[in-house]
């Protein structure tokens, strides 16, 4: 590489030539012309000193065609390399400013015409909304200028390069630039122009920029306006006509805050916007206000005087084939699914996302937390030597970088916080950023994680905390210093508003113990809530070897350095599927809280402003899970923050079945994100009489026997079923393992309010350590009756001397095959364990075990700290359906609670079980799947399952809970499995 060049690309600058200071992104009724389409495209696997292809003449006849926007490592199957996943590494050697010569370059052009009225333009200017990362533009063989900030809009004056009729743009993007160094977020490496390419023909008299500022108070609004623009534009006329609201202005001395009664407050419950347009003689600007205050008071952040909750969400910008280029019906369809999910705000990790994105969130309702394109993780593998953000030579791009983001989307009134970026350590650069954001918009406060002593920001801010450290944040704890505090320094922090930006990381299976965090957050007003990680999955679609499609992660495109599958972390799936999770976190922070007292119930309006006219209250009751009366429930109108005591109806009490009362909170009408009838929370209440389990039958007479038996149903050859109502069976076996969750394969550092006492071993190495993944059996003894089969036996593992002793019996109780199972670990066991169970292996045959039905807790899994979405009732499911195609196969489709279940085949039943209590009450689950939880460890893509002859039913008498250890706290101990006796007892009937 030349050293011209090579310094080019090492340039810290933010941009070169032509290139325009900030402003909003709006709409105007200005020209405008689209460069969207296709463009002519070559790649090259190092950066060039030719400049010759930006000439016009230059034939690009031999070219490929690319889409503008895109990705070039999306398109062409490979043909122009691959995408790279790293979260905190970076994909080249850490040697700032400089980036490798192996920079793969892409060249562009495109060949426009204008029309002639362009050139009664004042000016023309060309927007990029968004190339990853460094680009140059030439203009009809003149070059314009160049720019870095990936997604950060960027306008070049184009105005005495174009002309009327044919034209040629051309664009050099380079994917490795010093600005990559800035950003290094948790995500693919995406090079291209994957944004709009836009010309914008600017009026003589337009406007160069407006910004209205908003307010709210005891019913009136305020518009504070900003407008630049040159004396000529002027007069200028704001208009609501809503409000009837026509005011000029003359001169720009004369522009001033005008006062507006009779305004309705914009929320993220209640999205009230008002069409505004500020117009002169040459263009006209329309706008959409929302009126409302954001301030901090003490320690509490409100907006419009009310303290906000945050029940927020980090979103990237991700599709699984598009990569980061927006679609905008997709984007509607993800934000409402966010509503319908009670999701109410939005931390834009870790960038500016699309701008129609952000009309999105006024409309749709949101607190968005917009946060800047800045991240550099990459050295934390340094301890931070060479971090630019305490580099005086990086000072201007750290700057250009907030002004871009707090300029181009200053107008929305969804974003209620600023943020500096993410995981960039700490220094002056972003002090500077901070104080320019301060400088420059008062009325929004600055955010930024990595500023733990709260130097130079306004809230306080953790990422994954665990729910002790959360809640001593949130108490007046005077003896406790906080992380990376002083006395001094943590006493500040206890003044201002706390949220967690991040927590809860949502990889795979889990995370368990929302609710734990729900629960501080309406002890401690200090505590506002926080934001999952993250709301999707970040899966590329990809096709395997023989032709299967799956979503593939990091190191599936054969990169150097990757992180695996950790871009997978979210509570959507790739493919827009809910995982249990997201079904969880909805139950979990549902804005309306039902409390069952007697014979009432005390409804809790916990929303932030918006009263409960638009709900409707739906009751139900059932007995075993089956319906016996549904009726409306007569609820007064409860306001934000109030609470109303009602009488329930009598409700018929089974003597014979469970009585369970169900009340839902519903829409009564139909939304802009939810049909009517869309529950929005939930809750039931238990009426059954307490009634004891039947007794276990002493017997006597006990004698030793070959284990050769036939006992009603089922048939036996040494001591083993093998047939239940003439279906083949294998079974039962003890089954300690689980195929281990993301979190299970997790080391924790951090084991202060763990179980787990072996910091850096994760537990899945724990339960391989002692063999519970090839647990073998030897029999020790057979006895029977005549109606029952007793087994005693001992279940260990090679090279361990740790053993479980289980005694099986078999027993004709009440006209049905009786199982019950004791399992009794020997002492030593030194770790949790992932589950205590019993598994039955169903061969296909000629009906294949494919479905079940249930009585107990479902739709959906549930597991110890993850059981707020679950509800009692009758349920049905096909196999498929019952576990959870995550990116990587792991542990899902635990069901708890079991009463009854039947396997169904075809939609016939062709067994029936009850699950019986143990003595303290304690009922089962199940988990019913295709493969065991041996095969599906060994897989590392749902595509390498083997295929399956067999369905495998579990039940377990307990399992260990989820934790968030993939990136946060592990299982918490009262959910925590510890090696312990259990009974396990089923009733089994043919279907």
């Amino acid at each position: 590489m030349l050293p011209e060049l090579s310094a080019y690309v090492s340039d810290i600058a933010p941009g070169r030539g032509a290139l325009r200071p900030a402003r909003s992104w709006l709409h105007s009724d200005a020209p405008t012309r689209s460069l969207n389409g296709d463009w002519h495209f070559r790649l090259s696997p190092t950066p060039s000193v030719a400049e010759d292809f930006a000439a016009e003449g230059f034939d690009d006849s031999g070219w490929d065609d690319i889409p503008v926007p895109s990705h070039w490592v999306l398109r062409g199957d490979g043909a122009y390399g691959r995408p790279i996943y790293t979260n905190v590494q970076f994909p080249f050697p850490i040697d700032p400013p400089h980036v490798p010569d192996e920079n793969p370059t892409g060249d562009y052009r495109r060949h426009f015409d204008l029309s002639p009225d362009w050139a009664e333009a004042e000016r023309v200017v060309l927007r990029f909304d968004g190339v990853e990362s460094l680009f140059r533009v030439w203009v009809n063989g003149v070059e314009i200028g160049s720019a870095a900030g990936s997604r950060l809009a960027h306008e070049f004056d184009v105005t005495s390069s174009v002309r009327p009729g044919g034209n040629v743009i051309a664009v050099r993007v380079h994917q490795w630039s010093a600005s990559s160094y800035l950003e290094d977020q948790d995500q693919w490496w995406l090079p291209g122009i994957f944004r709009d390419v836009t010309l914008l023909a600017r009026p003589a008299g337009g406007i160069e920029d407006v910004w209205l500022r908003t307010g709210f108070e005891d019913g009136r609004g305020r518009v504070e306006p900003e407008v630049t623009a040159d004396a000529a534009a002027f007069p200028v006329t704001l208009r609501i006509p809503e409000l009837g609201i026509e005011h000029v202005w003359g001169t720009a001395s004369e522009v001033a805050p005008l006062d507006v009664g009779g305004v309705e407050p914009w929320s993220a419950e209640r999205p009230r916007l008002y069409d505004v347009t500020v117009s002169t003689a040459a263009e006209s600007i329309a706008l959409r206000v929302g009126f409302r205050t954001v301030e901090i008071r003490g320690d509490r952040f409100l907006v419009n005087g009310r303290r906000v909750v945050f029940h927020g969400v980090n979103r990237h910008e991700t599709h699984p084939e598009r990569g980061r280029v927006f679609d905008e019906a997709h984007a509607r369809e993800d934000l409402a699914r966010m509503k319908r999910f009670n999701v109410n705000a939005i931390r834009t990790s870790h960038y500016p996302p699309h701008p129609r994105l952000l009309d999105l969130a006024d409309e749709l309702g949101f607190w968005v937390v917009l946060e800047c394109d800045l991240e550099t993780h990459g050295f934390d593998t340094t301890d931070w030597v060479g971090n630019p953000s305490d580099d005086p030579a990086w000072r201007e791009a750290y700057l250009d970088r907030i002004r871009r983001t707090v300029e181009r989307d200053k107008n929305h009134p969804s974003i209620v916080i600023w943020s500096l970026g993410n995981e960039a350590g700490t220094g002056s650069n972003l002090a500077a950023m901070s104080a320019w954001v301060h400088a420059r918009d008062a009325g929004r406060p600055v955010h930024y994680e990595g500023d733990h002593a709260g130097d130079y920001t306004d809230v306080y801010s953790r990422m994954y905390a665990s729910v002790p450290e959360t809640e001593r944040i949130g108490s007046d704890d005077s003896d406790s210093t906080l992380l990376n505090c002083t006395p001094s320094q943590s006493a500040r922090q206890r003044t201002k508003p706390f949220l967690l930006c991040e927590y809860a990381h949502a990889m795979g299976n889990g995370p368990g113990g929302l609710d734990q965090y729900e629960a501080l957050v309406h002890r401690y007003p200090r505590l506002h809530g926080g934001f999952v990680w993250e709301w999707r999955d970040h899966g590329i679609l990809a096709t395997a070897p023989d032709g299967t499609p799956y979503y593939a992660y990091g190191g599936d495109f054969s990169e150097a350095v990757h992180d695996g599958n950790f871009v997978m972390d979210g509570m959507l799936l790739s493919n827009d599927v809910p995982t249990p999770s997201l079904h969880e976190f909805k139950a979990v922070v549902q804005p309306v809280r039902f409390t069952f007292t007697g014979d009432d119930v005390v409804i809790t309006n916990l929303r932030h402003s918006a009263d409960t006219s638009d709900l409707r209250f739906r009751l139900r009751v059932e007995h075993d899970g089956t319906p016996v009366d549904s009726r409306d429930l007569a609820i007064p109108v409860v306001a934000a923050g109030e609470s109303a005591r009602v009488s329930l109806p009598r409700t018929p009490v089974a003597e014979d079945a469970e009585t369970w009362v169900s009340l839902d909170a519903v829409l009564a009408a139909k939304t802009a994100w939810a049909h009517e009838g869309h529950v929005i929370a939930s809750a039931q209440l238990d009426l059954t009489p307490r009634r004891p389990a039947p007794g276990v039958r002493r017997r006597t007479g006990w004698r030793r026997a070959d284990g050769t038996q036939v006992l009603g149903i089922g048939e036996f050859v040494e001591g083993s079923v093998v047939r239940l109502a003439g279906r083949t069976v294998a079974g039962p076996r003890l089954e300690l393992f689980r195929a281990p969750t993301d979190n299970d394969e997790s080391a924790s550092e951090e084991v202060e309010e763990s179980d787990a006492d072996i910091p850096g071993v994760s537990n899945a190495e724990l339960w391989r350590r002692d063999g519970l993944d090839r647990l073998t059996t030897r029999r020790l003894s057979v006895e029977r009756t005549a109606d029952a089969l007793r087994t005693l036996a001992k279940v260990s593992a090679a090279n361990s001397a740790l053993s479980v002793m289980v005694e099986t019996v078999w027993s004709i109780e009440a006209d049905a095959l009786e199982l019950r199972v004791e399992i009794e670990p020997s002492s030593g066991w030194r770790t949790v364990w992932p589950r205590i169970g019993i598994r039955f292996d169903l061969p296909d045959g000629a009906a294949p075990v494919d479905g079940a039905e249930w009585f107990g807790l479902g739709p959906h899994e549930s597991y110890p700290d993850s059981l707020r979405a679950a509800r009692t009732g009758r349920f049905a499911s096909g196999i498929h359906d019952l576990s959870v195609e995550y990116a990587r196969p792991q542990e899902s489709g635990h069901r708890s609670r079991l009463r009854q279940l039947s396997l169904t085949s075809g939609g016939t039943e062709v067994l029936r079980i009850a699950a019986l209590p143990d003595t303290r009450g304690r009922l089962p689950g199940f988990t019913l799947s295709r493969h065991s939880p041996q095969q599906i460890a060994r897989a590392a893509h749902p595509f390498e399952l083997p295929d399956s002859t067999t369905s495998h039913l579990i039940i377990d008498a307990a399992q260990h809970g989820l934790g968030s250890r993939a990136c946060g706290p592990d299982v918490r101990p009262e959910f925590s499995l510890r090696p312990e006796s259990r009974t396990i007892r089923l009733r089994i009937a043919a279907g």
